[in-house]
């Protein structure tokens, strides 16, 4: 189920923007609009016990969707979430927990991806270090991390052709702006809340995952 699925729309989740009572039925609909990778990331509660078996059923809950829309679920930051919920992965921060422990815990089939920027050595070393992708990002100007340090286009296509790793975009991400990192060799980007801030999932899902079949021809 791996590696195919790392290009494409990729989704990530956000406790503002979908609460508990509506994160599936819209991650549904993204998924239907053609999303290959979901990311949930929930920061609610966390380190507490029964805020953790609630993350683990949603999780669960979010993984059989996945797989029935042939998807990938990967899990921020939790290694710990990710074993409980039986999830495809994790995704990485430059603070979080080192890839070689993700990878004896999570097993050789885990799909890891690592948070790089637009740094070069990070990359570097995640690629050593046997990471399945790297993000790079934002791009653009974000709303759910208005604070995260800048990448240019010109960041990434310098970093494509210095890595076989497959690159997620992130940040800002919109129908207007996609195309562009596409061009410059994003092989998926990452939508947050151009995609979950709206009640056109479906149809906002579908405009972004079909500019990668124009790709694919």
């Amino acid at each position: 189920m791996q590696h195919h699925l790392l290009s494409g729309l990729y989704a990530i989740t956000d406790d503002t923007l979908l609460p508990e009572d509506t994160l599936l039925t819209a991650c549904e609909s993204a998924l239907r609009g053609g999303v290959s990778i979901l990311q949930y990331r929930s920061k609610a509660g966390a380190g507490d016990a029964k805020s953790f078996s609630k993350r683990r059923e949603t999780a669960a809950a979010l993984l059989g969707l996945c797989h029935r829309y042939n998807a990938a679920l990967l899990i921020n930051d939790d290694i710990d979430l990710c074993q409980a919920a039986n999830a495809d992965g994790v995704h990485l921060g430059q603070k979080d927990m080192h890839i070689a422990e993700a990878r004896h815990r999570l097993g050789p089939d885990a799909i890891i991806g690592v948070t790089c920027h637009n740094k070069d050595e990070l990359v570097a070393t995640s690629e050593k270090l046997g990471a399945e992708y790297v993000a790079l990002g934002r791009f653009f100007n974000s709303t759910t991390k208005p604070d995260a340090p800048a990448a240019t286009i010109e960041d990434l296509k310098r970093i494509r052709s210095n890595t076989n790793l497959p690159i997620v975009a992130i940040g800002g991400v919109n129908a207007e702006n996609a195309q562009s990192l596409i061009d410059a060799g994003a092989d998926m980007i990452a939508v947050i809340h151009y995609l979950f801030s709206s009640d056109q999932v479906f149809a906002r899902a579908k405009i972004l995952s079909s500019l990668f079949a124009q790709k694919r021809k």
